[in-house]
């Protein structure tokens, strides 16, 4: 009935790839497995009703048709197999028999039937952009994405396309992440939207350190992402995005320049007491020419000293830990300007080479003045 061979470790990085988005547990047995749709080549789909992937891979076919397979039982056959080309057959009564060199395997498939349709995406507005740069930018914003139900379009990052380029930006109530690049070209004018923190760390394991392009298609309801011979389509996340623009005060007094490693060195080292039942803000004293960070907590009291240029006029402001260590392991740039006002305002963080084209918000952690 449908019949074809293909390279083991093609089909093995086709099976790992959909298997992402392939439902854990689901009332559909279908969803927990992976689509196989042969024609000229071999098409394997994973989808949770959330996110899809689909990715093509080319296969020697001799009759085509469709099947579902169990995703786990599929992967694990297949990772075992020799290093050689697999056969698939799948007879009537869609028995499904696997093949490589000596090894030979008869599982039970599910008819495509019941497997849901992926979405389709208009195409009415999308973008091209290298691989290997939407690939940073996902990384260097995800961190920031919330994590919290209660305001789910924050649980994604907000997608700005215009002449200007991409921005991306994400923001969980206590950091902001914004990340700036040149596209290589854009159709259908500026548009917007908000794509799901899960799926993009999706979007970012398909994407290869390349210059090739990837495509980004928005369509009402659903984004496309097309990279290279895989697709990933998920939801939209709707309802009103922070206003990134006015939530970032940039008329700040005090400017200072720190060398990003240093910095983090010293955060780390004085972070060694904080613990996640022995939580601690770090504290900072910004001076002329230095900073000085202390931590105390029932482990201990740390304290260390980082250089750094311009003077801060003795303001003492605390932060998280991670989350001022995040924003400056993260950053792209060897040294950074790090903007301040008082003690209770946010902190703002940029490049101090080249164009801004990225900037991360802090807030500070009230301080107990009697510590």
């Amino acid at each position: 009935m449908m019949k074809f061979s293909c390279e083991k470790v093609l089909l093995q990085s086709a099976i790992a790839v959909t298997s992402r988005a392939v439902a854990q547990k689901s009332s559909i047995p279908a969803l927990e497995g992976l689509l196989l749709h042969v024609d000229s080549r071999l098409t394997v789909s994973g989808y949770n009703m959330q996110t899809g992937i689909r990715t093509k891979v080319s296969a020697d076919v001799v009759s085509g048709g469709d099947i579902v397979l169990n995703a786990r039982l599929f992967g694990d056959i297949i990772r075992r197999m020799p290093d050689d080309v697999v056969t698939v057959s799948v007879d009537d009564r869609q028995t499904v028999h696997l093949s490589c060199g000596d090894a030979n395997f008869d599982i039970l498939g599910l008819s495509a039937a019941d497997y849901p349709d992926l979405p389709e995406v208009e195409d009415e507005y999308a973008m091209s952009i290298q691989q290997k740069t939407l690939r940073a930018m996902i990384e260097e914003v995800a961190f920031a994405v919330s994590t919290n139900e209660s305001r789910p379009v924050h649980t994604g990052a907000l997608f700005e396309i215009s002449d200007a380029g991409l921005t991306m930006v994400a923001v969980d109530g206590f950091r902001l992440a914004v990340r700036r690049e040149k596209l290589e070209n854009m159709e259908g004018g500026a548009f917007s939207f908000v794509a799901p923190g899960s799926a993009l760390s999706e979007v970012k394991g398909i994407c290869a350190d390349t210059e090739d392009l990837a495509t980004v298609t928005l369509g009402r309801r659903h984004i496309l992402f097309e990279v290279g011979d895989t697709e990933l389509i998920c939801r939209r996340l709707e309802g009103e995005f922070l206003d990134y623009k006015n939530a970032i005060p940039r008329k700040n007094p005090i400017t200072l320049i720190a060398d990003t490693k240093s910095l983090i060195e010293s955060i780390d080292r004085v972070s060694v007491v904080i613990s996640d039942k022995l939580k601690s803000p770090v504290r900072c004293l910004f001076e002329c020419d230095k900073v000085t960070l202390t931590a105390k907590t029932g482990n201990g009291e740390s304290r260390d000293v980082c250089r750094l240029s311009g003077d801060g006029g003795g303001l003492e402001i605390g932060f998280n830990n991670r989350y001022l260590m995040e924003a400056l392991r993260y950053a792209p740039a060897d040294t950074v300007k790090i903007e301040l006002n008082t003690g209770v305002s946010p902190a703002v963080i940029v490049p101090v080479e080249g164009e801004e084209n990225f900037l991360y918000m802090v807030l500070p952690v009230r301080l107990k003045s009697a510590e």
